[in-house]
């Protein structure tokens, strides 16, 4: 899907100034946002969901003292 959205400028800017921090273009900072958010309604509810989740968020391996 192609989504065009009109930001106001200070918006923009906001969102243009986290996606450098993130080392990410803005159209993909953008989306990130959105997937976390509709991702946040759909809560796992199994553990093989959460374990899926863990992983798109790339946490799996960042605790090296958990095995």
């Amino acid at each position: 899907m192609t989504l065009t959205l009109n930001l106001p400028p200070e918006m923009e800017q906001r969102l243009r100034e986290q996606a450098d921090k993130a080392g990410i273009s803005a159209d993909e900072y953008a989306l990130k946002l959105l997937q976390e958010k509709v991702s946040a309604e759909a809560t796992p509810s199994t553990g093989a969901e959460v374990v899926a989740y863990w992983e798109r968020e790339g946490l799996i391996g960042t605790r090296p003292d958990i095995e």
